[in-house]
Parts: C-alpha cells; sequence; structure tokens
C-alpha cells in the first residue's frame, strides 16, 4: 500500500484530504508543523494557526480516521525563512507575503524532505488547487482549482517539478461548502471551524508592532514627502507603512493621498495622489517557472501582483535565468516591492518570481 504524508494544519481542508486520500486506499500519516511558540512571537494564549487548539483538532481527526498522527518541531526553519524574512522586507520597505515563503521553504521543502525520509511517496495538503502531467511537455502543470473563489494557486507559484511530482491536492475539484459538508457528515471537530484571515505569528494584525518585539529595535520617525520632495508631515517608523496604504497616516490634508514609495536611504515615505500609483512595468526576482524550463524571446501571459486581483494581460521577458520582466497592457495599481508576481497560461500557473 503506497504511504502519503498528509499536512495538517487541524482546518477542515486538509482533515477532508485526509479523509478523501485514506477512502482512496492510501496509508495515511498525519502531521502537523509546530512552527513557533506562543512565548517567542509574544503571545500569551494559544490562538492562531498551528496552535494548541490547532494541534488537537487535527490529532482529532487523525484518531477518527485511525491513522497515525505527528507533531514536527520546524520552529528554527520557520524562523529563518519566514519570520527573519518578513522582518527584513519591513525594514528595506518591501511588503512581504509569508504564506508563500512558509509553502516555499516549510510545507514543500523542509516537511516534504521530511516525508521521504519517513518512505512516503508523496506530500497530501488542503489546498484548492490542482495538479497535472503533460505528456507533450514532460512537465507537471500547476493549474488553478475548480472553484475560482477557493483558488489558491497564487500562493503556490514556487513549487518545483519534483515537489509537483510528490504532491497530491484532493479538493482540486471541490467548493468550500462541498469539503464542509464532507467534514460534517464524517463528525469532524472542525466541520465549521473559520478559516484564519490572518498571518499566523501576528493574529492581531498589528506587523509593526511584531517587527518591533522580535528585532528590539524601535524605529526612528522621518519626513512625509510629496512626490517633488516637499515635507509635509511626519511618519512613525517605515516599517508601519506600505504602498498603496491612505488610512493611518495620522495627516491632515486638504486631498487624500497615498503612499507611493518607501525611500529607505532617507527614511521618508512618499506620498501622492491615487494615479501616481499605477504602472505598467515590474521586474520580478526569486523566480521559478513551472511551464516551460525558461522563457525565449516574449509571451503572452495574464498576471497578477496581488492574491485577491483579477489576472491581467501582459507581454513577459526573462531577461537572465533569476529575472523576469513584465509589462502590463493596462496600468495596475500599487505593485509593491515583495508581493508575487504569477503568470498564468489560462488555467494553468505559468511561473512568478517576487517583485523587485
Amino acid at each position: 500500500m503506497e504511504k502519503v504524508l498528509i499536512a495538517m494544519s487541524g482546518g477542515v481542508d486538509s482533515s477532508v484530504a485526509a479523509l478523501l486520500m485514506k477512502e482512496r486506499g492510501f496509508e495515511c500519516v498525519g502531521v502537523t508543523m509546530k512552527l513557533y511558540s506562543n512565548e517567542e512571537i509574544g503571545l500569551k494564549k494559544e490562538h492562531s494557526c498551528c496552535s494548541l487548539d490547532d494541534v488537537e483538532d487535527a490529532r482529532s481527526v487523525a484518531m477518527r480516521l485511525g491513522i497515525p498522527y505527528y507533531v514536527f518541531n520546524f520552529a528554527d526553519r520557520f524562523r529563518e525563512c519566514v519570520i527573519d524574512r518578513f522582518v527584513d522586507a519591513y525594514e528595506h520597505g518591501r511588503t512581504p507575503n509569508p504564506c508563500i515563503d512558509c509553502n516555499r521553504f516549510l510545507k514543500f521543502d523542509a516537511l516534504f524532505r521530511r516525508a521521504q525520509e519517513l518512505g512516503c511517496s508523496r506530500i497530501v495538503t488542503g489546498h484548492y488547487a490542482d495538479i497535472a502531467y503533460d505528456g507533450a511537455s514532460g512537465r507537471y502543470l500547476l493549474r488553478k482549482a475548480a472553484d475560482p473563489t477557493k483558488d489558491q494557486s497564487y500562493v503556490l507559484w514556487s513549487m518545483s517539478q519534483d515537489q509537483l511530482a510528490h504532491t497530491e491536492f484532493p479538493l482540486n475539484r471541490l467548493s468550500k461548502e462541498e469539503t464542509r459538508r464532507i467534514a460534517e457528515q464524517n463528525g469532524f471537530v472542525n466541520a465549521r471551524k473559520h478559516d484564519s484571515q490572518d498571518i499566523c505569528f501576528v493574529p492581531d494584525g498589528d506587523y509593526a508592532k511584531f517587527v518591533e518585539q522580535w528585532t528590539g529595535k524601535t524605529y526612528p520617525d522621518g519626513d512625509f514627502l510629496t512626490e517633488d520632495g516637499r515635507p509635509i508631515g511626519r511618519h512613525r517608523g517605515i516599517i508601519r507603512y506600505t504602498v498603496g496604504q491612505r488610512r493611518g497616516l495620522g495627516l491632515a490634508l486638504p486631498e487624500p493621498l497615498y503612499v507611493c514609495r518607501i525611500d529607505t536611504e532617507q527614511n521618508a515615505v512618499v506620498l501622492g495622489k491615487s494615479e501616481s500609483l499605477f504602472s505598467k512595468e515590474l521586474t520580478a526576482g526569486e523566480i521559478n517557472l513551472i511551464a516551460a524550463p525558461r522563457i525565449e524571446g516574449t509571451l503572452r501571459l495574464k498576471a497578477k501582483v496581488r492574491y485577491r486581483q483579477r489576472e491581467e494581460w501582459a507581454t513577459v521577458t526573462q531577461p537572465d535565468e533569476n529575472t523576469l520582466r513584465v509589462v502590463f497592457d493596462a496600468p495596475q495599481r500599487a505593485i509593491t516591492k515583495g508581493q508575487s508576481v504569477v503568470l498564468y497560461d489560462g488555467e494553468t500557473v505559468f511561473g512568478g518570481g517576487i517583485i523587485q
């Protein structure tokens, strides 16, 4: 019997993924990743993703399914590859996406290698996405989920060919409501558990407070500047701002102004009108291509620069091994350094990278 490792977060999606794999006749091993201690991130109560409550929910489902269950400690790797990168991004005027880093460095790297050590042929998660093998190109493809409202292909763009070949997304054809119904029919304790909307290690959403607490630093105030360099007030530290932000500036202004740029060298936050946020071009690094080994010449693809956004047509080139150049047909609002650009060819993820 083929053995598979189920990444169980304690939520309903990964629980139903485990059930579906067991029903298909696989030998399933449930695993939850312990990514941090609450004391480390300044929490007094277990109330976020990967918390004690989540572990108990995952363990309850595993017991109900009659599968072995383990908790693996990946806190050191999480600290290095997710939290430290998150902090570094804010310190350098970028806006990170730690969920993408967690998939990239933890779920489909550290946990993937642990699965192989345990003799598991593949890793299984509760993501809403699809994997298909294309015989013509000889490549594994990452495709959108059947339910467009739950599609998570955007956060999976960094997956390698080897990872795609040894990963299963059993929820690829289900809607969220169908997933919950299956969980209820099988008596899972988490059938109606709310989806986490927060970054797991910053459950109150106060990123600046977390960064200060993590680093032990205070970040100096500096000038708010107009686009022509005129000071119009004082900001409270660059870690508190991101491109496109309008609320929380603490300024009395005659017209709405938005964060257009963060100048780390001058410790300044540059403000401008809404139209100043729009641009057509970006450069991305740390790239990963899925549908082809590289881009020769130019390609016409759709692309998006944040999770909750519609894809837009663009012309894409690859100047070198680790760079993408994306030129949109129409200007896009608030293209932000540190976020991901993900390229789509119809329902297939062509690849992606980190906006530079």
